[in-house]
């Protein structure tokens, strides 16, 4: 801690955030924190005003992913900090370090029903890994500090609260250092009970998931997955876990993913599974597969202990850091003699004959084969105007793919089939909502992630619905000069939503029908540029010269896809049942 010193709680807030290296914070200005605010500038904080609170705890997620350090967001109390909660919750699923900081009602009128009152730690306290509350001005920066010290130790958002009062007055204080936890690579007997284990596997498999991607340790990964000569999988919405050009990397499991990484991890005899929670909607059956290994024994790896044979039941659990067992793996590993050396080529042929397979359905699979999705290409064949298959528009997108792509993807149907064509080279590229689910969430997060890494190309995909909860961050993007490239399939409807009344309830359709102005056309009156894309072959030269512009004029381009309304498949076939109806007035409603 540095020397103690008199000054006020405002400047004491803003030193903590400077020794923690906050260079960005996203937010909306609001007097609750104008004080402090006032300052920023000359600690070297730059506050990015946003058009929505939501989108603003978004970006600190996405600049969290992307950096590796801590994403920060604040906002005016009462109104501007309930908008970020859906944000954090996202943000909490992706175990994003995004620190929340919610100036609140002064202490003299909470209680008396203020103006912009609330109770602003019961919003949150479901999605944040520490919670603390300044009680005290003397004690600023040593709340501040333990919120940015909590948010990297327990993988996750936290919040700080602070009454607007308590910025002012005079304090004697030290800054604290940032304290980071050395996680290390588990514990010894259960990192030797999984290298006996793997010593006797013949077909073992990894999944790599985000983990990997948080403890920078695809390296380590892929020196484990090479000593075995192991398939590696995604966990689900971590496409950027495991290098793509890699021979043994497969894709991801989950909903729309790869066919050969579920075909090749049934046959496994033993599973590691490094850095994941094996959450259940990414082992769920796709592709008419449960392709989950019914005998196969499984290590699980987390830094959380309480994931640990949470989901799926196994055989090893090692509490420790992804990157860090890895390496303690491969060590256990190398002067042994493995039963899986002895099948390493014909693995290698199987995994090799399963891609291949799989890449040739990919690119034959030009369009949707079921009976809605056809009577709405036939129907879509007669009207005017050109509408492209989702499918082959995702392919051509991938072609066109540059170098150091960050891709952030919305909710949605098409976003979804998405995965399977999503691949990448390097961590921290790909951001998705993850478990939260919420729509808005592209936009605002490839934005973030943008402003943490200006020299990568940045691309958000988005379905029209969830687009019109964002769009309006265009403006953000546009005003401070944080270029970002959306990819926007406008094709009329909630499709996932949509996609269940087509299953369960005889194409009855409620509320699911979009019908929109151009969405190019307001890009551009918000100031980016807008491009209308209903011609196959003009998928990839323009999402590339939307990449140029964004990286060599500083441009912001929405390039708005006219796509049919063929769906893929549902997101769970089990999460909804065929309906009953008793009373006689919906009896036709089955």
């Amino acid at each position: 801690m540095s020397e103690q010193q008199k000054m006020t709680p405002s400047e004491a807030f803003v030193e903590t955030l400077a020794a923690n290296g906050v260079t960005d914070i996203f937010g909306i200005m609001g007097s609750a924190f104008m004080d402090a605010m006032d300052i920023f500038a000359p600690a070297g904080i730059r506050l990015v005003p946003v058009v929505h609170e939501q989108g603003a705890a978004h970006m600190a997620d996405g600049y969290a992913r992307v950096s590796g350090r801590h994403g920060v967001v604040i906002g005016q109390n009462g109104p501007g900090i309930s908008n970020c909660v859906t944000a954090v919750a996202a943000a909490y699923w992706a175990h994003s370090p995004v620190v929340m900081i919610t100036p609140e009602a002064g202490t003299m009128g909470m209680g008396l029903g203020g103006f912009q009152e609330a109770h602003q730690l019961p919003m949150f306290q479901e999605f944040t890994k520490y919670q603390a509350h300044v009680n005290n001005p003397r004690r600023m920066a040593e709340f501040t500090a333990r919120a940015f010290d909590r948010a990297m130790s327990e993988i996750g958002p936290t919040q700080l609260n602070i009454p607007r009062d308590h910025f002012y007055g005079e304090i004697e204080t030290g800054i604290p250092e940032p304290m980071r936890v050395d996680r290390g690579a588990g514990g010894e007997r259960s990192l030797n009970e999984a290298a006996e284990l793997l010593a006797t596997a013949e077909f073992p498999v990894i999944i790599s998931g985000g983990g990997v991607v948080m403890a920078d340790g695809v390296e380590q990964c892929k020196a484990l997955a090479e000593r075995l000569g192991a398939p590696v999988v995604n966990s689900y919405q971590h496409n950027d876990s495991f290098p793509a050009s890699h021979p043994q990397w497969c894709g991801p499991l989950g909903y729309q993913g790869s066919k050969a990484a579920m075909k090749l991890i049934s046959r496994a005899d033993v599973v590691v599974a490094l850095g994941t929670r094996l959450g259940p909607f990414g082992t769920l059956p796709q592709h008419g597969m449960d392709y989950w290994p019914k005998n196969a024994k499984i290590i699980q790896i987390d830094a959380d202990h309480t994931m640990l044979g949470l989901v799926k039941k196994i055989t090893v659990g090692i509490c420790g850091d992804a990157a860090d067992a890895a390496e303690a793996l491969t060590r256990r590993l190398a002067d042994k003699t493995l039963a899986c050396d002895a099948t390493r080529e014909r693995r290698a042929a199987e995994t090799a004959e399963e891609k291949a397979a799989w890449e040739t359905e990919l690119s034959e699979w030009t369009h949707e084969r079921d009976p809605y999705s056809l009577d709405m290409i036939a129907e879509q064949d007669a009207e005017e105007g050109n509408w492209l298959h989702p499918r082959q528009v995702l392919r051509e997108l991938e072609k066109a793919m540059p170098e150091r792509v960050m891709v952030s993807t919305d909710i949605g149907n098409i976003n979804s089939v998405a995965h399977s064509y999503l691949r990448f080279e390097e961590p921290r590229s790909f951001f998705a909502p993850m478990s939260f689910g919420n729509c808005g969430y592209a936009l605002p997060t490839i934005i973030g992630a943008k402003a943490a890494a200006m020299d990568r190309p940045a691309i958000a995909y988005a379905g029209d619905g969830a687009w019109g909860m964002s769009m309006g961050e265009i403006m953000t993007a546009v005003r401070h000069d944080i270029p970002v490239t959306a990819v926007v399939f406008h094709n009329r409807q909630w499709g996932a939503e949509k996609k269940n009344q087509v299953d369960f309830y005889d194409r009855r359709f409620v509320a699911g029908e979009l019908e929109s102005e151009s969405f190019a056309g307001i890009g551009r009156a918000m100031g980016a540029d807008g491009i209308v894309v209903d011609k196959l072959e003009d998928v990839g030269p323009a999402l590339r010269r939307a990449v140029d512009r964004q990286m060599n004029e500083g441009r912001t381009t929405v390039l708005e896809i006219m796509c049919t309304r063929e769906l893929g498949d549902p997101f769970r076939r089990d999460a909804l049942q065929k309906p009953v109806r008793f009373l006689e007035k919906y009896q036709d409603y089955v």
